[in-house]
């Protein structure tokens, strides 16, 4: 059973510095402290509540973590406010950048928990269109798709995936059977659906084929609109499987292999040095790594 005692100032800020740093060391360095002494007191700060704070040894936070530390910035807050001056807005606006398939298929889904869980921070979601490396809104946190690193922007990464060939029931029937979609034949007699975010050398490489990366064909820049295609019986698709789960779930698409492959790009939420300053930004950042876990 958690203390009824208030934790000590200098254990919630040990615990935000580590939390936004992830370092003990450049928490310790901000503090003016030692690196033993934030550790000494986020364990102090744990026991206390009785909750594990840190899911691992990278400083990512537990489900508890996220939580508590959303409640700790707001705490640190009101207590820099000067007796006297107007308090800022308890609403906190937070832009985001998202792509348009991950926004559907992975973040509204799971964006209720968060409204309920901060109800004081509101979000304006942008959708941009996927370009591999970079984006072009100007926003708080960015999406990006593509293999990093971002040296404009600091960044972590939030979703890799495997990618499996994939088309429709009626576009199987026609052209099937396939014995896992990995021979020279099979590649050939097909229409194979072509994304600038995706080669399909990353399957071909995998498997042995020995043809090029297609130059003619359907293009499309958006992974959510080539599985939309694809479902349309346009061809077959090089599915990303966690994104595209919910088109293979509703049997839209079928795989063509058993077989996947680690696709070289993930998703990363990117942002500009000083960002996680504010606890927003750096609350919906832990927020969002947790969610994509569960």
């Amino acid at each position: 059973m958690a203390s009824t005692r208030l934790p000590s100032t200098q254990g919630l800020q040990a615990f935000e510095a580590v939390a936004r740093l992830r370092s003990v060391n450049l928490a310790a360095e901000e503090l003016s402290v030692t690196p033993s002494a934030v550790s000494h007191r986020i364990r102090q700060l744990e026991t206390l509540l009785d909750l594990k704070l840190f899911a691992g040894n990278d400083f990512g936070l537990s489900a508890d973590g996220v939580a508590y530390l959303a409640r700790v910035r707001e705490a640190i807050a009101a207590l820099q406010q000067v007796p006297g001056r107007e308090p800022a807005s308890q609403v906190r606006r937070l832009r985001v950048a998202v792509t348009p398939t991950f926004s559907r298929q992975m973040l509204l889904p799971r964006l209720a928990r968060f409204r309920d869980a901060y109800p004081n921070i509101e979000l304006m979601l942008q959708v941009t269109m996927p370009v591999r490396n970079m984006t072009a809104e100007e926003a708080d946190l960015e999406l990006r798709f593509g293999t990093g690193p971002f040296h404009d922007r600091e960044f972590c990464q939030l979703l890799a995936d495997d990618v499996a060939p994939a088309c429709s029931p009626a576009y199987l029937q026609r052209h099937g059977p396939f014995d896992g979609f990995a021979t020279d034949a099979e590649a050939s007699r097909v229409q194979l659906l072509r994304t600038p975010l995706e080669s399909w050398r990353t399957w071909f490489k995998a498997r042995g084929i020995g043809l090029p990366e297609p130059a003619t064909g359907h293009q499309f820049n958006d992974l959510g609109l080539a599985l939309d295609a694809a479902a349309e019986d346009f061809g077959v698709v090089l599915m990303h499987l966690k994104l595209g789960s919910a088109w293979l779930e509703n049997g839209r698409l079928v795989r063509l292999s058993a077989e996947s492959v680690p696709s070289p790009n993930a998703y990363f939420l990117c942002w500009r040095p000083g960002a996680m300053e504010r606890w927003e930004c750096a609350t919906f950042v832990e927020w969002l790594r947790q969610a994509l876990r569960d």
